[in-house]
């Protein structure tokens, strides 16, 4: 019995010994995982928009070729619209919460806004303090090279935001440390 508790204790402190490098093993894993996810994130995106472009050229074949029966023809004239008009549409999109706004006067668009994903995704902190997507997904993100972090620039890339994509790190004490650019 006194065997076997010595040699779990040395058991044990092998497996201590060898943490580090099995938790820098672990991370390099994590890491190529989370590459791995982006890029077939970016595949599917590709993929959505591809699968989109059929569909829109189909519809556009159906009005063409006479079948109307979900087209109105009268409404893609102009002088039909109204003078004054309204309207706003939200929906879940694969990014997140989609909305639009928009206020027409004299049949001219007087006004349009837009809240995208990226918005609400990329945004600064609320009056209440809580974070964005993009940077409660970075707390405790391991980087290994400060002068190219790609684990930021990763992990920023797996939500797929419609933004010209520069990545800047900052020290905790607000120093900026480095940009990386994508464009």
């Amino acid at each position: 019995m006194i065997r076997l508790f010595r040699r779990r204790e040395k058991d044990k402190a092998d497996a201590a010994a060898t943490l580090p490098e099995d938790l820098s093993r672990w991370r390099k894993a994590l890491n190529r995982t989370k590459a791995n996810l982006a890029n077939a994130w970016q595949f599917a995106t590709i993929g959505e928009v591809e699968v989109s472009a059929e569909f829109f050229d189909s519809l556009v074949g159906n009005v063409t070729s006479g079948q109307t029966r979900t087209f109105t023809r009268e409404r893609w004239d102009p002088s039909t619209w109204p003078e004054q008009a309204e309207g706003v549409g939200m929906t879940e999109a694969p990014r997140g919460a989609l909305a639009h706004w928009i206020r027409i006067k004299g049949r001219k668009i007087d006004n349009y806004q837009l809240v995208v994903p990226t918005t609400w995704n990329g945004s600064p902190r609320d009056p209440k303090g809580q974070r964005s997507a993009y940077e409660a997904s970075l707390i405790g993100t391991p980087v290994a090279n400060l002068d190219q972090p790609l684990e930021i620039l990763r992990t920023v890339h797996s939500f797929d935001p419609c933004i010209a994509c520069a990545v800047h790190l900052y020290d905790p004490d607000g120093k900026h440390l480095h940009r990386v650019r994508f464009y």
